[in-house]
């Protein structure tokens, strides 16, 4: 036996909740498995704040030091109140399209559906098969502006077919896992005046490349087994990878 701290979740899933996670998991490994070009056709995104200022991660903080020299100390900080919201959509090519909110509007349904409008343009420019063969799908999480009736009736009337995505479950969104680590651990640690926020940003998403982004969804796939074994409850950190 030995002393272990509790796993700090989103929410305690009930059983049907973590059901309603299997069924979708094994529904999206039945996808790839039927088409081959499944995972090249999804174009994933989401929304999030990039901070002026971040707070390190602990490896990030860490210094070497001899056994006899004393502990180093730290003083508690918190993150910045200068923030600009981020939303980025991508696939296994790279970004499809990426766009700062304005200060003072927040992600409402509204703004939310202008969002979409961008993307299809953008997917119309930078992926002009998939637009002209229609094969391309769309995958967001399930904020409530994704979800919202104003939203799911322009996908219906777009005829934007969704990739479904289990609810309360970040270990399967590939923003959450991928995309927004890799962005953010760039900038911890780092101070930016408001107009450098999105520049640094900028900065970091370009250097990310085609591998990397295929690797992502690769990743993806594995998490659809981890998802099974765990029974359609939380993984991250216990699976791995």
């Amino acid at each position: 036996m030995r002393c272990v701290a509790s796993k700090f979740v989103p929410r305690l899933l009930s059983v049907e909740q973590k059901q309603q996670q299997l069924d979708i998991c094994l529904d999206l490994k039945k996808n790839a498995a039927n088409n081959p070009s499944f995972l090249s056709n999804v174009i994933t995104g989401d929304e999030t704040w990039v901070y002026a200022y971040d707070l390190e991660t602990k490896t990030q903080s860490s210094q070497w030091k001899s056994p006899g020299s004393p502990r180093l100390k730290k003083a508690r900080q918190v993150r910045s109140n200068i923030k600009s919201m981020l939303i980025c959509f991508f696939d296994q090519k790279g970004t499809v399209h990426k766009e700062f909110v304005p200060p003072g509007p927040t992600v409402n349904v509204a703004f939310y559906v202008q969002v979409l409008k961008c993307s299809r343009e953008n997917v119309r420019r930078k992926r002009p098969d998939q637009w002209r063969n229609n094969t391309w799908l769309l995958h967001h999480n399930n904020a409530p502006a994704h979800a919202a009736l104003l939203t799911c009736q322009f996908l219906t009337y777009n005829n934007m077919t969704v990739v479904p995505h289990p609810p309360y479950l970040p270990d399967l969104a590939p923003s959450d896992f991928f995309l927004l680590p890799k962005l953010k651990i760039k900038l911890k640690g780092r101070r930016f005046q408001m107009e450098e926020i999105q520049a640094e940003s900028q900065a970091v998403l370009n250097m990310l490349r085609e591998n990397d982004f295929q690797e992502c969804f690769k990743n993806w796939q594995r998490r659809w087994d981890h998802c099974q074994v765990s029974e359609g409850d939380y993984f991250e950190s216990d699976a791995g990878p």
